[in-house]
């Protein structure tokens, strides 16, 4: 437990942030899968639409700090080659 007045208000902040990311790590992932299911029923159109969706949600959460911006930009990477190849 913290005893100063400023690590009580570290744990404050901490748990605010950790609920907040985990949240947003959620919502990441529910896009991710929107688009993995479209591409499992071949719904190409879905997936593109979903696809959209889920680069902006990455992006924010890649400036937010929640994940690392690379990891935001290989998930995009590797769902658009997946869409491709399931275009093509």
């Amino acid at each position: 437990m913290p005893n100063t007045k400023a690590a009580k208000k570290r744990l404050r902040q901490s748990l605010d942030r950790r609920a907040k990311n985990r949240a947003i790590k959620s919502v990441v992932r529910t896009h991710l899968r929107r688009v993995d299911t479209a591409l499992q029923n071949n719904e190409i159109e879905t997936a593109e639409a979903a696809f959209r969706e889920t680069c902006s949600k990455l992006d924010k959460a890649g400036a937010r700090g929640t994940i690392h911006p690379n990891k935001a930009a290989r998930l995009k990477s590797r769902m658009s080659a997946r869409i491709k190849a399931a275009k093509g």
